[in-house]
C-alpha cells in the first residue's frame, strides 16, 4: 500500500509542478473563426488582385446566328489568369447589332483590367465581314456538348462498375441456408 501510495503522490506533484506550465501555454480562447458560426454569414475571400493594368485582345470567328465559334489569335497579358478568363469569357460571347441580328464576321474583342477601380471593359469592334464559318456551331454549344457526352459516358462507366462488382454474399462467402421444410405436425387425436 505505501508504494502505490508514494507513487500516487509523485503523480500528483508532477501535475501540480506541470499544472501552471501548460496553463501558460494554453492560448486564451478567441472569438469564434467565422461570423457564420453565430448564425451571420461570414466575411468572403477575397482574391489578390493585380496591382498592374492588364489587356488581352481576341480576333473572334463569328457565325450567323451572333455566336463566337472560335478564338482565331490572341494577344495575351502578362497574367495567366487573366488570359484564362478572358479567353473563356470571349467563347462565350454573343455579338450582335443593335436590332437583334447577326453578321457572319471577325471582331477584335479587348479586354482591359484597371487596377485603380478594379474593373474590366470589354470592347468589341468589326475587323472584316464574311467567312466560311457561318454555319458552324458556337463554341459554348460545343462545350455543352462535349460536357454532356462526358458526363454521360461517366455515368455508363459507373453503371458497369457497379454491375460488375462481385455481390456481398460472394465477397463473404455466404451461401444462402437452406430453407427449412414443413415443420412435422401431429395427426390430430381422436
Amino acid at each position: 500500500m505505501t508504494g502505490r501510495l508514494a507513487s500516487t503522490t509523485l503523480v500528483a506533484a508532477v501535475v501540480a509542478l506541470c499544472a501552471p506550465a501548460l496553463a501558460a501555454t494554453t492560448p486564451a480562447p478567441t472569438a469564434p473563426p467565422h461570423a457564420s458560426s453565430a448564425g451571420q454569414p461570414g466575411p468572403e475571400a477575397t482574391p489578390k488582385l493585380p496591382d498592374i493594368p492588364l489587356h488581352t485582345e481576341f480576333v473572334v470567328e463569328v457565325n450567323k446566328m451572333g455566336q463566337v465559334v472560335r478564338v482565331k489569335s490572341s494577344k495575351p497579358s502578362k497574367v495567366t489568369t487573366f488570359n484564362i478568363q478572358t479567353f473563356g469569357n470571349a467563347l462565350q460571347m454573343w455579338i450582335r447589332r443593335p436590332d437583334g441580328t447577326a453578321q457572319v464576321s471577325l471582331y477584335l474583342v479587348t479586354y482591359d483590367y484597371n487596377p485603380k477601380t478594379r474593373q474590366v471593359a470589354r470592347n468589341v469592334k468589326l475587323v472584316s465581314t464574311g467567312g466560311d464559318w457561318a454555319n458552324d456551331e458556337g463554341a459554348a454549344n460545343v462545350m455543352i456538348d462535349t460536357a454532356k457526352k462526358e458526363a454521360e459516358e461517366w455515368q455508363r462507366q459507373q453503371e458497369q462498375e457497379r454491375n460488375s462488382l462481385p455481390s456481398l454474399n460472394q465477397i463473404r462467402g455466404y451461401s444462402p441456408s437452406p430453407s427449412p421444410s414443413p415443420a412435422a405436425t401431429l395427426p390430430p387425436t381422436r
